[in-house]
């Protein structure tokens, strides 16, 4: 079994005193048989809340189930946008002449 995340405990903790708290206050229970009840049910609606959160994929899961259709599908999509949202680098350096006639060009002050 692996071992619970950070948010199932997070979500399971929280649930747990939100929902003791809520029926509490709504039942307005002061017998010890009634309090253990209201117990109990927040627990396990805080196990239930934990143990359904989904749980972070790892890499090494995400193409074990894969078909060669899949792979096939996914290289072709992958070689159709090799080539989208690259552009050629423009150089940061400029001559002197060059960036001298623009600053007198565009400046505020002439």
């Amino acid at each position: 079994m692996p071992r619970p995340t950070a948010a199932q405990f997070a979500y399971g903790s929280a649930t747990v005193v939100v929902t003791t708290l809520a029926l509490l206050l709504l039942f307005r229970t002061e017998s010890g048989i009634g309090v253990a009840a209201v117990g109990t049910t927040a627990l396990a609606l805080g196990l239930l809340v934990a143990v359904r959160l989904p749980l972070p994929r790892h890499r090494g899961a995400e193409g074990a189930g894969r078909t060669a259709t899949d792979h096939a599908a996914a290289a072709r999509t992958h070689h159709a946008l090799e080539g989208v949202g690259t552009r050629e680098r423009v150089s940061a350096t400029r001559s002197s002449a060059s960036s001298s006639a623009s600053a007198d060009e565009h400046s505020l002050h002439r």
